[in-house]
C-alpha cells in the first residue's frame, strides 16, 4: 500500500480510515510532509501507538479514536487512504484487537465505500487494498462518482494466485483503468527485487513496548 499511494501526487488533506500503529499514514506523511495528515482508529491502544510513533518519528497528524462510520467529520479531504479490514469468514482469531482490525463486519464493504465518497471533495481519490476474492463486490459497491482509475494485483510468488488489490479510485475520474504490472512478493525463499526495494524505501523497525 505505502509504495502504491506513493506512485501518486499526494497532497492537501490526507485521512487514514484504521490507522493501526500507524505504519501507513506516518510513511506518507514522512514522504510527503507538506501534507495535513488525520488518522481515524477506533482501537484505543492502537491509537495510543500511533501517538507514541508520530513522536518517535517526528511527525505531526492528528488522532481520533472513534469508529470511522459513526464519527462526524468537520471537513473534506482530497485524499482517503486504508488498508480496511477486509477478511470474511467463519475462521476468526479470540484476541479482540486482531478481530476488530482484519474482519470486515467491522468495517462493512458498501457502508466504508459510501462514507468515503461523502468526505472527498470534489476531485478526491480513494486509495485501498481490498482481498482480491473480493473484486466483483468492491466494482458493484464502488458508489458514484468515485470510478476506478487504478489497479495493481499482488502475487505472494510466481505460480501462485493473486491475494491483494491495491485501487485508486477517484471522484469524476473519465479515464479508463490502467491496470500496474504484477507485484510478486517472494522469488523462491527471497523477497523478489523490487518487493526488497519497496521494504528498504520504507525503512521501518519494530521495537518491543
Amino acid at each position: 500500500m505505502y509504495d502504491f499511494i506513493t506512485k501518486f501526487n499526494i497532497k492537501g488533506d490526507v485521512l487514514e480510515v484504521g490507522g493501526g500503529c500507524g505504519v501507513l499514514g506516518l510513511l506518507i506523511k514522512r514522504d510527503f510532509p507538506e501534507i495535513n495528515l488525520t488518522i481515524i482508529e477506533k482501537q484505543k491502544i492502537m491509537s495510543e501507538l500511533i501517538v507514541k510513533n508520530l513522536k518517535v518519528n517526528n511527525l505531526k497528524a492528528d488522532i481520533v479514536n472513534d469508529d470511522f462510520l459513526k464519527f462526524g467529520f468537520d471537513k473534506k479531504f482530497d485524499y482517503i487512504i486504508s488498508n480496511p479490514p477486509f477478511y470474511k469468514g467463519t475462521l476468526k482469531s479470540e484476541n479482540e484487537i486482531i478481530k476488530i482490525a482484519r474482519y470486515e463486519e467491522f468495517l462493512p464493504m458498501k457502508d466504508f465505500f459510501k462514507k468515503v465518497n461523502a468526505l472527498l471533495k470534489e476531485r478526491g481519490e480513494f486509495i485501498f487494498c481490498y482481498d482480491v476474492k473480493r473484486i466483483d463486490d468492491i466494482i458493484s459497491n464502488i458508489p458514484k462518482p468515485l470510478k476506478i482509475t487504478d489497479l495493481r494485483f499482488m502475487y505472494p510468488r510466481i505460480g501462485k494466485n493473486a491475494s491483494l488489490v491495491l485501487i485508486r479510485a477517484k471522484r469524476h475520474a473519465k479515464s479508463m483503468i490502467n491496470v500496474h504490472p504484477p507485484l510478486i512478493g517472494f522469488e523462491g525463499e527471497n523477497y523478489s527485487n523490487e518487493a526488497y526495494e519497496i521494504y528498504k524505501k520504507a525503512n521501518t523497525k519494530s521495537v518491543k513496548i
